[in-house]
């Protein structure tokens, strides 16, 4: 009969890390979308609406001078999402932002330093979360960059792919959970939750959109009409000559595309 607990001792006797190539640091960068609006002067219509992405300029070897996303090296006493939370405070200034885990990367020659496995996370906040930036530690400045402009720029290391590849994560999101209701008002138009969303999912489209998001047929709908107390719609004409229904969130939250 095998003496289990003595070849586990032995086992831990005999092993001896020395024997691996161990990387020379685990990071984790940080992705933080934003969807800004302002208002547009001299007319009657729905804010303008971009999707941002906040990078920070790096103060130090390597790359320094380029824009990159924040990040850093990982402690032993913490995880790596502890790490990341921690490294976004310290180079932006932001905190308390729940984040979603994206990827690890670890193609060689990533980074100059060595052998450096980074692990990526992402989040789409509002605005406002992020009213507060400022540069710190590693940072030289920390600025909002039009997601578009920011894919055509040299970032540092391969922040490049790690932003594209966020990208298309955030747009899964947009398309599969209610997260546009963090960008909308608690009563809102059609007009305004389609605008959101093709902010973000820019080629979205889809014909049947009001019918498809305020079906009862077999679910509760994601969106329901306002109605007053005397059960007539409830409408609004704040972005529009002609009053538009207003609707809100349901709290029904579904697990496949809402949207299509």
């Amino acid at each position: 009969m095998i003496d289990v607990h003595k070849t586990e001792q032995e086992n831990e006797t005999s092993y001896s890390s020395s024997k691996y190539r161990t990387p020379d640091g685990a990071p984790a960068d940080i992705v933080i979308f934003t969807i800004t609006s302002s208002k547009q002067q001299g007319k009657k219509a729905l804010p303008a609406r971009e999707l941002e992405v906040m990078l920070i300029q790096r103060k130090k070897w390597p790359f320094e001078g380029q824009w990159a996303l924040p990040g850093g090296f990982c402690a032993e006493s913490e995880s790596i999402y502890e790490c990341a939370r921690r490294e976004l405070q310290e180079e932006t200034g932001i905190a308390d932002v729940h984040m979603e885990y994206l990827n690890v990367y670890s193609r060689p020659g990533r980074d100059p330093r060595g052998w450096i496995i980074s692990h990526a996370f992402c989040a789409l906040v509002h605005e406002d979360i992020l009213a507060g930036r400022r540069a710190d530690d590693d940072a030289s400045d920390v600025r909002l960059f039009p997601v578009q402009e920011a894919l055509k720029m040299d970032l540092a290391f391969d922040h490049r792919e790690v932003l594209a590849d966020a990208l298309e994560r955030i747009r899964e999101r947009m398309l599969t959970t209610t997260i546009a209701s963090e960008f909308l008002p608690e009563a809102f138009t059609i007009s305004e939750l389609y605008q959101v969303i093709r902010t973000v999912v820019p080629d979205f489209e889809e014909p049947n959109f009001i019918r498809k998001i305020t079906s009862t047929q077999s679910r509760e709908g994601i969106i329901e009409g306002m109605r007053d107390k005397d059960g007539r719609p409830i409408l609004s004409n704040r972005y529009s000559q002609r009053a538009a229904q207003l609707y809100r969130f349901t709290g029904y939250l579904p697990s496949l595309s809402i949207y299509r």
